[in-house]
């Protein structure tokens, strides 16, 4: 019988569930991060030097210097579907493999993004400032403002968390328009009611311009001032995919000027560790101009079935690597294996 001392030892670098923890039960020893704050780079250096797996999340920045430190490191399971947190050349290269969870964020971005969708285009998080600040004493003739029906909206990005947001449109009695660079007309073919059209032309009449791509040095500030400036008057811009495919700054200028009616985001480039010159924080004006923007806390994918899912898909991943076989959710294939 293996000694726990002698069993691999895995690192948890966020507070994670129960019955993840206990999916090592008898195949490795587990440290992990029971705090809401992820761990300064330091202290989560300070597990991982003899660690054999880690399961990744958001905040993790896994970068080749990290990678050298951990020399015993076969395998990072990242409770993630984008990655670019995430130096997988630098792992290839040093025999540690990389897993993601491809699928099992995309309703829940679909689904919070539709939601991001109404509450800017029609001012709930205004009309609840004032109820609570002013009371309630019957309906006033305020707070007009734009709903989804007979809206265009254009969806930037058409891989799966795009087809989910259309579909979700769908009933909505919406023009529904899409633009991707990649098999974007295999992908329309199931979404009749989806128009593809150039970049420039979604701008330019969408009421509402949707982004659903991944974070890429192509899509980095695909949304800044010269894109703006394409864009109607009026529109509604909406973000739930990843923080830097927007200039914080040059939409602040867009809101402030009213050339942006309003902008909604779960995601923002502060977060974005790849990003060597990523902000320190979000832009103050955005966060000042509490009329015209919706701003949550990175919850696409918060929904309790869905994060224990993400987590335990991950711990499946790093198990399979103890255990001697590929992962099924690798997006590489180490040197040397």
């Amino acid at each position: 019988m293996v000694q726990k001392a002698e069993l691999p030892l895995v690192v948890l670098t966020n507070r994670t569930f129960p019955q993840t923890r206990a999916m090592f039960d008898g195949i490795a020893r587990v440290v992990a991060n029971d705090d809401s704050e992820p761990w300064p780079r330091d202290v989560l250096l300070e597990h991982c030097l003899d660690a054999s797996g880690i399961m990744a999340f958001m905040p993790d920045r896994i970068d080749a210097d990290f990678l050298e430190r951990c020399p015993k490191l076969r395998v990072v399971g990242a409770a993630l579907k984008g990655f670019d947190n995430i130096d997988v050349a630098a792992a290839t290269a040093r025999g540690v493999w990389v897993t993601i969870c491809s699928d099992l964020l995309t309703v829940p971005t679909a689904e919070l993004a539709i939601g991001l969708m109404l509450a800017l285009g029609r001012n709930m998080l205004a009309g609840d400032r004032e109820i609570r600040r002013a009371g309630f004493h019957g309906w006033r003739p305020r707070h007009y403002g734009i709903g989804i029906a007979g809206a265009t909206v254009g969806v930037v990005g058409f891989g799966k968390v795009g087809l989910a947001i259309a579909a979700r449109l769908s009933g909505f009695g919406c023009r529904i328009l899409a633009h991707d660079s990649a098999q974007a007309e295999t992908r329309s073919a199931s979404n009749p009611d989806v128009e593809l059209v150039p970049f420039d032309e979604l701008l330019r009449v969408s009421d509402f311009v949707v982004l659903a791509l991944p974070l890429l040095a192509s899509t980095k500030h695909i949304i800044d001032s010269r894109a703006i400036a394409v864009m109607k008057r009026g529109a509604l811009l909406v973000n739930p995919a990843r923080g830097s495919l927007v200039d914080e700054a040059a939409v602040s200028d867009a809101v402030s000027r009213g050339h942006l009616r309003g902008y909604a985001a779960d995601v923002f480039e502060c977060e974005d560790w790849a990003r060597s010159d990523r902000p320190a924080a979000i832009d103050r004006r955005l966060l000042a101009d509490g009329a015209a923007t919706v701003l949550t806390p990175h919850i696409g994918s918060a929904v309790i079935d869905v994060r224990r899912e993400i987590e335990a898909s991950a711990a499946r991943s790093i198990a399979e690597v103890l255990q001697g076989n590929a992962p099924t959710s690798a997006i590489n294939k180490p040197l040397g294996l």
